[in-house]
């Protein structure tokens, strides 16, 4: 039987970093489930294709591809139509348009086959805004991870600004209160924490000390 761990959270949590750490203390493949919604606002995006436009988004999933698979390191790469687009999902732009996507309940039922089929072959840490609640109802772990706004939006303004893109603190946290509003007020599948999970806080924690607390909790759990 394999090992389903469910992490969920707002944006700007550090579910993907922490996540991927943990996946590697425990031997387990790390599922970045935003970024399968991130490459479909992606592909969106370069067909100038609206959201609100369902009739135009279903046309758009019946002729395109999604993939994960997994590098020799086993890093996650995102294939769109078969091209490594793992770096190209990662702007805010990206990031905002994904928000939108992911309101689309047609786009949430496309990729849900996806990822649950991803949990049955593999022990995996699986992150998202829906995984507890929707994907992996029955994980073996489920954790909420969050921080306040102003510190999701302060280690995503550090994060940028290492890669030298030119950027504002101030709308990085406007961007981070929109999607955190867009996330917990849409009508499909809304950011929740899901029925037991555990809801762990690392506003006041590093990266470091985030990672041993994952770690703690779900050894304590399984």
């Amino acid at each position: 039987m394999s090992i389903a761990i469910a992490l969920d959270g707002p944006a700007g949590a550090g579910k993907s970093s922490i996540a991927k750490r943990v996946a590697k203390a425990l031997d387990c493949i790390y599922v970045d489930t935003g970024a399968l919604y991130r490459t479909i606002g992606l592909s969106a995006t370069r067909n100038s294709v609206a959201p609100e436009d369902e009739n135009a988004v279903k046309n758009l999933l019946s002729k395109i591809t999604v993939d994960l698979t997994f590098n020799e390191k086993g890093e996650q790469i995102v294939l769109l139509d078969n091209e490594d687009v793992s770096g190209l999902i990662r702007t805010p732009e990206a990031s905002m348009m994904a928000s939108k996507i992911s309101a689309v309940p047609i786009v949430r039922a496309y990729l849900l086959d996806l990822q649950r089929n991803m949990a049955k072959t593999h022990d995996v840490i699986m992150d998202g805004r829906d995984i507890g609640t929707v994907v992996l109802p029955d994980a073996q772990v489920k954790i909420f991870l969050t921080a306040s706004p102003e510190a999701r939006a302060e280690r995503r303004y550090k994060e940028l600004v290492e890669k030298g893109m030119n950027v504002k603190y101030d709308d990085i946290l406007n961007d981070v209160i929109t999607r955190d509003y867009n996330d917990t007020h849409r009508k499909t599948a809304p950011l929740k924490p899901a029925e037991g999970c555990i809801t762990v806080d690392t506003t006041e924690l590093d990266f470091e000390q985030s990672v041993e607390k994952i770690i703690s909790v779900i050894k304590e759990n399984i």
